[in-house]
């Protein structure tokens, strides 16, 4: 045969066996797009939910998963957006209000409420309570109390919450004493319950960690019930690694920190591509160390 229809008819084979996947490859490509185009998308947290959206009430918003009539629902609190499958975005202020909170810097982005409807579907991260007390009798009362509301941002920073369900204040003004008594300063006493609408994701800190378990700690921040203001020094000491789990979303990290024998679990508050940071307790000190990646 001659070479020449040998060499064509060899190309024309291979362009029909190359164009066979090709067209597969846009195929699915284009169903896929299809499909999503027929359903509704809701945005929550760190999640996406490719369902058809059936009512929005003033708490949730309630929808089916394609091809199910079961109807479930999700507090509107969690959800960012939805993406209708038309087109249309509606964002949610409920959840886009909330600040992340990157580092114990933060507590001023940190919102405190007494409204329970409004941390419904938020993720519980710690409890938190705070004390201030005038240091005499003549101290200014609102200034106590916003000593108190500083104190217990930054302890919910700490842990990375980004807003505080107030459960209880108590404040007792200055009390001036005479011959049979004597005087006390303003007190304010605050207790509450960290959370946050959104959570450090398991499988990115993981991938950022990778296999390795030696790390070195940047910072120290720690908070006492009876100090004024939280304190930070710079902390270079090994922070071995031994495990890392996740429970109702929270990420664990069970880990030696040199010079800390009290404690071997640490909650991870939040981390970046270079640093994570995580938090604990000891007798009534909150602490959060800052942990390099490098």
């Amino acid at each position: 045969m001659n070479p020449t229809l040998n060499n064509r008819a060899g190309g024309m084979l291979h362009s029909l066996s190359s164009f066979k996947p090709l067209t597969l490859t846009i195929f699915f490509a284009v169903f896929s797009l299809v499909c999503r185009a027929q359903v509704d998308t809701i945005v929550s947290n760190n999640t996406k939910i490719a369902c058809v959206v059936k009512e929005i009430t003033p708490d949730a918003v309630k929808y089916t998963y394609p091809n199910e009539d079961l109807l479930n629902s999700v507090y509107k609190t969690t959800v960012q957006k939805i993406i209708f499958k038309s087109g249309r975005v509606q964002t949610f202020a409920e959840a886009t209000s909330y600040k992340a909170i990157n580092g114990v810097m933060d507590f001023d982005k940190v919102t405190v409420t007494v409204v329970e409807g409004e941390v419904k579907g938020l993720y519980k991260l710690t409890d938190v309570s705070s004390k201030a007390k005038g240091t005499t009798v003549f101290s200014s009362q609102e200034r106590v109390k916003d000593r108190a509301y500083r104190k217990l941002k930054i302890q919910a920073a700490m842990f990375g919450a980004n807003i505080v369900y107030l459960t209880n204040q108590r404040t007792e003004g200055n009390k001036y004493g005479g011959y049979f008594q004597s005087g006390s300063s303003a007190e304010t006493n605050l207790t509450g319950i960290g959370y946050s609408n959104i959570l450090p994701d398991y499988d990115k800190f993981k991938q950022l960690v990778g296999t390795k378990t030696e790390f070195t700690t940047v910072r120290k921040y720690e908070l006492g019930a009876s100090d004024t203001d939280v304190s930070q020094d710079g902390l270079e000491v090994p922070f071995t690694v031994s495990n890392v789990s996740v429970e109702n979303g929270i990420v664990l990290i069970t880990a030696q920190l040199k010079g800390e024998n009290n404690n071997s679990i640490f909650q991870l508050a939040s981390f970046t591509d270079t640093t994570f940071s995580v938090a604990y307790r000891h007798k009534g000190t909150a602490y959060n160390v800052e942990v390099s990646v490098k």
